[in-house]
Parts: C-alpha cells; structure tokens; sequence
C-alpha cells in the first residue's frame, strides 16, 4: 500500500516527493543548512519550489556550499560570475540579496550566538504542530511569520517578506504543516 503524503505531493515528481519525504517539516537547526534555505527560499519568490529543488545542488556548488561567511564577501565579479551561471536562477536582485543577507545572518550570529538560536528563539525552540486535513487549510503566512519577517527586514535582510518567511518556517520544521493524514505529520511529532 503506498504511502499517504500532503496532497500538494500528488501526481508530483520523484524530486518533490523526495523532499517532502525526507526534508519538508524536519527541523534544521544548523546555521549552514538555515542559510541554505533562506537563499532558497528567497529564490524562489514568484517562481515554484520545483524549479528551486531542480537547482539546489546547482546553488550549492555556485554559493560555496551556502558558507555564509564566504557568501558575505562576494564582490562585483562574484555577482557577475552568478549572473552567467545557467545552474541557479539568474536574478540580479536575488543575488545581491542573498549576499546581503549573509552579512544580516552574520550580525545575528554574533548577537545570539547563532542564527538558530534567534529564530527558533520565536517559538521557544519547539516546533508548532497544526492539525491542518488539507492544503486549502493552511495558510500563506501567519502573525508570527508577519513578526518574524519584520524583525529580520528591520535588520537589513530583503527577499524575507511575510509570506516567504512562512514558506521557510515550514521548509526548516519551525511549524508541522503536514496534513494530519500524511505519513509525516506523526513522524514529525
């Protein structure tokens, strides 16, 4: 018998399910696999997931394996050099942000002793589990992302509106969004 997963995974290919399986909901707590998806994340603003799951490992090699450090230091040559590589998805402003941000990330480290600290600082370091039957339950964004992305924008950072931040809550296991039906929703209680 196959597997019940979230709905939004149906009909999916094997890539999407694959990350639904084994990353959607898991909770990151590693500063390094946080950038990651906040890059990520920002990435794919106006875009769907599937062609940021399709570039991931392109990102990573492109990104220096999302070191925020190095990150933080490109220059006009590394913006060049991102926007000529067909691997990643060539937006200037996305570039630049995710550049931006790692020096915001690094602030904040600094501040709190590391990025997972600040953010899951907003939820008590314990995941949120909803109880949502189906995708049209749950929602774009929240009055915590709505708190958080303020926060992280009144600190510099860009591409982290409301509705992004509620994508990454949920990518990096801040909130349980799995369909109470689906095989990963118990998994992940």
């Amino acid at each position: 018998m196959e597997k019940q997963r979230c709905g939004w995974v149906n009909n999916a290919p094997d890539i999407y399910i694959k990350y639904h399986d084994e990353d959607w909901g898991v909770p990151v707590f590693d500063d390094i696999k946080l950038f990651e998806l906040l890059v990520l994340e920002g990435a794919q603003a106006g875009l769907s997931w599937l062609t940021v799951l399709k570039k991931r490992e392109n990102y990573r090699l492109a990104f220096d394996g999302f070191d925020f450090e190095k990150v933080a230091r490109y220059d006009e040559d590394k913006v060049q050099e991102l926007l000529g590589n067909s691997g990643i998805i060539r937006n200037k402003l996305k570039i630049r942000s995710a550049i931006r941000n790692a020096k915001v990330f690094i602030k904040i480290r600094k501040e709190f002793g590391s990025f997972s600290d600040y953010l899951w600082g907003f939820v008590d370091h314990k995941p949120i589990i909803n109880c949502f039957a189906s995708m049209s339950d749950i929602p774009a964004k929240t009055e915590l992302s709505d708190k958080i992305s303020k926060d992280l924008k009144k600190r510099g950072m860009n591409f982290v509106g409301s509705t992004i931040i509620y994508a990454y809550m949920q990518s990096i296991g801040m909130v349980n969004d799995h369909e109470i039906s689906c095989f990963r929703y118990k998994e992940l209680i």
